[in-house]
């Protein structure tokens, strides 16, 4: 895609960004009649992990009108999530239409560059003015934003390096891990206990299980429990298959590089290397920081974040995406409610961060109960049979539509989970 410049010199909103969370808030604005521009600095998008969905995104694609081109698409059915321990004991399947058999108990393990293009062409058919290959370089603000001064545009650059400003009402940071206003004020809190990094390939003709298991996510601890490999099958004959632990076990004092690293967890689970053996690798050893994180507030006067420009959680449970799409759908809600009555305060546009964050919240409990040693998922189930349907809710995503606080409650006596927002993250409304 060539570089576009921007037709209009004043936008009622503008998004940096153009991944799943920008696309979506982009689209659902733009759909409420306001103009509406993003920007998206790669002129095509490149290769990227999160492949696995959460069935709860069924209900922003829905929203997006994109359902039908999802079914449609060559991506693989997912129906199910499957955890084994280090000594390679699996645990029945978590089938999502175990408790709900509507078509929204299924979901899809994508190809990130052409779901992600997709969402951006949706975004574009509602009216959006997508413009690649341009830069945003700064927000600009009428007066110091640290004492009350709200958006007025944005500068931009284009491939040759040629500045612009534009001028919005609401600017919406979805520039993801970039995070790029958080960092500018000083408001993003990294996870400390959930500091992990992952290093992943992909393989053609590895083991697929068979039938309705076919598309499912498996999780397998190494064997020394310390570190977890996902395995997420894809269209064409491959797979995903990435390995998850702390970055100061994984990473630091190893010696070789990151296929070495990957080779050495790979021999100490022997369930992963079965299901790759006699397969071939076809794309190089790539490692990532998957570090928790999330800023301490989701609007200020003239600006939002959504999406990974906010925060983002462990990827055990496949939340990126989810909660990327949650945020922007509710963070629309928000901005299109505020251009209605010209209220582009913080409270106006962050109006949905509590609703928001409190579903975040009950996800990062839940990692934290996978990565404690002394917790089994298994016991807790045995001990209280009346709550796998609400873990399955949760892992479905369903935490925005079906109560979850007695499951969060019981758990909570049987692990030692964190506070509420990890003590610093204290949310700042105003």
């Amino acid at each position: 895609m060539v570089e576009t410049a921007p037709r209009a010199e004043e936008y009622d909103v503008i998004v940096a960004g153009g991944g799943p969370a920008g696309s979506t808030v982009a689209a659902l604005v733009a759909r409420q009649g306001y103009r509406v521009l993003l920007v998206e600095r790669s002129a095509k998008f490149g290769f990227k992990v999160g492949e696995s969905l959460m069935p709860a995104t069924y209900w922003t694609f829905e929203r997006l009108g994109v359902l039908d081109k999802m079914k449609a698409s060559r991506f693989v059915n997912k129906q199910s999530v499957q955890f084994f321990s280090g000594r390679g004991k699996g645990t029945a399947p978590f089938y999502f239409t175990e408790f709900d058999r509507h078509e929204s108990s299924h979901t899809w393990q994508v190809v990130r560059r052409e779901f992600d293009q997709m969402l951006l062409d949706n975004a574009a058919e509602h009216g959006v003015e997508v413009c690649r290959g341009v830069n945003m370089v700064e927000v600009l603000f009428d007066g110091d934003p640290q004492e009350g001064g709200s958006v007025r545009g944005v500068l931009i650059a284009g491939a040759s390096g040629a500045r612009r400003e534009i001028g919005c009402r609401v600017m919406v940071d979805a520039t993801g891990q970039k995070t790029t206003l958080a960092d500018r004020f000083g408001i993003k809190r990294e996870e400390p206990n959930l500091r992990n990094a992952s290093i992943y390939t992909h393989y053609r003709g590895a083991h697929r299980d068979a039938g309705i298991d076919e598309g499912a996510t498996v999780i397998l601890h190494t064997q020394s429990e310390r570190s977890w490999f996902w395995y997420i099958p894809l269209p064409d004959d491959t797979v995903s298959v990435g390995v998850v632990g702390p970055i100061d076990y994984l990473v630091r004092d190893r010696e070789g590089d990151a296929e070495a690293i990957f080779g050495e967890e790979m021999a100490i689970c022997p369930a992963v290397a079965e299901r790759v053996a006699g397969a071939r690798q076809v794309m190089p050893v790539r490692a990532a920081r998957d570090f928790s994180y999330r800023a301490t507030r989701v609007a200020g006067n003239g600006w939002a974040l959504v999406g990974d420009a906010f925060g983002f959680l462990d990827p055990i449970y496949s939340t990126g995406v989810f909660l990327a799409l949650k945020s922007a759908e509710m963070a629309a809600d928000s901005i299109g409610a505020s251009l209605a009555v010209g209220d582009f305060s913080a409270a106006s546009l962050g109006r949905h961060g509590e609703r928001f964050i409190a579903g975040m919240e009950a996800m990062r409990r839940l990692i934290y109960a996978y990565y404690d040693p002394e917790f089994s998922f298994g016991r807790f189930l045995k001990a209280y049979p009346h709550l796998r349907k609400d873990l399955i809710h949760m892992l479905v995503g369903n935490i925005y539509r079906e109560p979850v606080d007695e499951f969060l409650a019981v758990l909570g006596r049987e692990v030692a989970l964190p506070e509420s927002g990890g003590g610093e993250l204290v949310q700042e409304w105003v």
